[in-house]
Order: structure tokens, then sequence, then C-alpha cells
């Protein structure tokens, strides 16, 4: 694996239609071997035959299947944040539940497209500066989102918002990205309904430990 800077990153940006057609193949077909064979056996010959272009075409683009890899996962996190960005501009529901609904089914949307794929991107990809501090920006961002729709509801009894909100994107991220992801994967529904329900539950339940005192 390179683990040099440069090596994570695109040779090129296209600054021509035909190129950026080439690069959307080679990315389109790098989704589907990654999927298939993994990170290992997922090589750059494998995916240039699959977007029938010549390894020399696909090295203009990229230096190795590391980069195509990290680009990618960004692409799957700035798709997160244009999904959260939009959520924030909808009307906010009149109950906690159905707050929490709609936060939970973003996120199962967001997984839902290829999950083997979105294992191998999650575990597998190697990390670049420029990468963890996207991926730090948008953990922040999903918090700070988690933490106001708490705050704006009376139902949620918690007396740490801020350890709520961490709490509720890391359960939902973790939780959503490992039963998505499985090789028996849950129905989205059922996890939809269940992941809800105890998150629910958690946040407006009996006062005690944790809990704010009415």
């Amino acid at each position: 694996m390179t683990s040099g800077r440069r090596g994570l990153q695109p040779r090129k940006q296209p600054r021509q239609g035909r190129a950026e057609i080439t690069r959307q193949r080679i990315l389109a077909a790098a989704a589907h071997v990654f999927a298939e064979y993994g990170h290992a056996a997922g090589t750059t010959n494998r995916i240039a035959e699959r977007a029938r272009v010549s390894i020399g075409s696909l090295y203009q683009y990229y230096p190795n299947k590391d980069a195509i890899l990290v680009e990618l996962l960004t692409r799957h996190l700035d798709a997160g944040m244009s999904a959260l960005t939009h959520g924030q501009d909808d009307e906010a529901p009149d109950s906690l539940e159905e707050a929490i609904r709609r936060y939970v089914r973003l996120t199962i949307e967001n997984h839902r497209d290829d999950p083997q794929l979105l294992r191998v991107m999650i575990e597998q990809a190697p990390r670049s500066p420029e990468l963890l501090e996207k991926t730090s920006q948008y953990q922040l961002a999903r918090t700070v989102y988690a933490r106001e729709l708490i705050e704006n509801h009376p139902e949620a009894r918690v007396a740490d918002m801020e350890v709520a909100a961490r709490l509720l994107v890391s359960t939902v991220e973790l939780v959503v990205h490992q039963l998505i992801a499985a090789p028996d994967p849950l129905d989205p529904a059922r996890l939809e309904s269940e992941l809800v329900a105890m998150l629910t539950r958690y946040l407006t339940g009996e006062p005690g430990t944790g809990r704010q005192q009415s």
C-alpha cells in the first residue's frame, strides 16, 4: 500500500468533457471491482479492464488503486454531508421520535447503494491527512445537527446534551454500517424501526442516572 501523501491523490483533474467521462468510468468500474473482489484483489488491471480503458490511461488519472478508493470514500462523505444539509432545510417534525426517524433514515439511505463497497471503503481505505480532516468535519457536523435536534424537543430528558448527541451519531453510524453491510444484512425498514425505538427510549426515558429531573 502506498503510504506517501501524493500517492493517495488523483494525478490530474479533467478539464474536458471526454476526460471527465473517462474518470467517471474508472470510478464506476472501481466501485464494482472493490465490491466484488475487495481491496486486496481489486487491482488496477481489473479496474482498467472493467472500465474498458488501458492501464496507461488509468494511471494518467490515479497513481494506484488506493487513490481511487480514497476518492470513492471522499465522494461518499460528500454525499452524506449534502443529505444532512438538505435535511436541515426541512420543516422540523412535531415529535422527537419522528425527528430521530428522519435522521436514522437519512443515514440508512446513505449506506444502501452498495454496502459491500462501503465496507471496503470504510474498513480498508488508506487515510490521508485530507481524508482524516474531512471525516472529522463530517462527524462534527452530524453531532451539531443531532444536538440541535435533541435540544429543540422538550421530550428529550437527557442531562448532558453533548454526550447524548455524540452517542446518537456514533450509535447510528456504527449500527447502520455493521448491519447494512453484514453478510446477512437486516431489512432496512426493520433496522430503522428498531433503532428509532431504542434511541427514542434512551432520549425520553424515565428520570434516573444521567437524566434530567423534572
